[in-house]
């Protein structure tokens, strides 16, 4: 991918809006000012390289912001793009009037990615709250010959327990709308090294790959990714495909969660709060609590 490819993500939409609400609490009855976060469309629009003509590729409800970065990430968890030599170009356009058109991305691409794109097309609307929709069928979640993730880092599970604090710290829109999940990537020694906020759990996690993987790191070895809402299998597929050795939730993992973390050879998490959690797969990743185990 060439130097300047890809524009810099400064959105012009405000994440967060201010709305008028009445408040009743304690018996007393008042009207505020409240902070809500934003929910919009966005279009992913696929060019060719040297091509003027594309075609729609999906939208996507989003919270503005690091769209650039969404859309990249989306793209490669669906398969379109296999790594940054694929993009030619990914930049939010500009209108016949000289305005930017925030909620359209184009991604201009090599052939054998748009080849892909033309097969995976589907004229749908993807909610922010979509994972099964992001795919158009479960048999490609982990593409056959993919190698299950071989990391053998441990990590101490101290170090795990203080991820949803060290999150939570972070998610600066959270705290003022109370309305988005965040994707967090951590080292295995709790080093903070990105995150990322959206209205859907999965486009969180899209903008934390894309932007890794606009900066050459994909596989994403010896990291961890920490999500503050529950783990679906579209989470878990998404780090399968950036290879994130450990996901851990602060809710629960779904059945077929577990079974694509087993088999991709990921270490998932669950219910990662009240100094408790869960280990539902590859439990070699995390080493042995010092604390005696009371509960017999």
């Amino acid at each position: 991918m060439r130097r300047g490819a890809i524009r810099a993500t400064i959105p012009a939409m405000n994440p967060v809006e201010r709305v008028r609400v009445r408040t009743i609490e304690g018996g007393r009855d008042a009207d505020r000012d409240d902070d809500v976060a934003v929910e919009e469309p966005l279009a992913i629009q696929i060019r060719r390289e040297g091509s003027e003509a594309g075609f729609a590729f999906v939208t996507t409800m989003r919270t503005p912001g690091n769209d650039v970065e969404l859309a990249a990430g989306l793209l490669f968890g669906e398969g379109v793009i296999e790594g940054p030599g694929d993009v030619v170009r990914l930049a939010v356009p500009d209108t016949p009037v000289g305005k930017r058109d925030d909620n359209v991305v184009v991604a201009t691409l090599r052939s054998a990615a748009v080849d892909r794109a033309e097969k995976l097309q589907r004229a749908s609307v993807m909610g922010s709250a979509c994972g099964v929709c992001g795919k158009t069928t479960i048999d490609n979640l982990i593409p056959a010959g993919r190698p299950a993730i071989a990391d053998r880092l441990r990590v101490d599970p101290e170090i795990l327990l203080a991820l949803p604090r060290r999150l939570r710290e972070k998610q600066s829109i959270f705290a003022s709308t109370g309305g988005l999940h965040a994707a967090g990537l951590f080292t295995f020694a709790g080093e903070l090294e990105e995150v990322r906020e959206d209205i859907g759990r999965h486009n969180a996690t899209d903008k934390l790959v894309g932007t890794c993987l606009l900066r050459g790191r994909i596989p994403i070895s010896g990291g961890i990714l920490a999500v503050s809402g529950r783990a679906g299998f579209e989470i878990v597929q998404k780090a399968v495909a950036a290879g994130i050795p450990l996901v851990a939730s602060v809710s629960a993992p779904s059945s077929l969660a577990i079974a694509l973390a087993d088999a991709g050879g990921v270490t998932l998490i669950g219910f990662l709060r009240d100094r408790r959690f869960n280990v539902y797969s590859h439990r070699h990743r995390v080493a042995a609590s010092q604390a005696p185990d009371s509960s017999g």
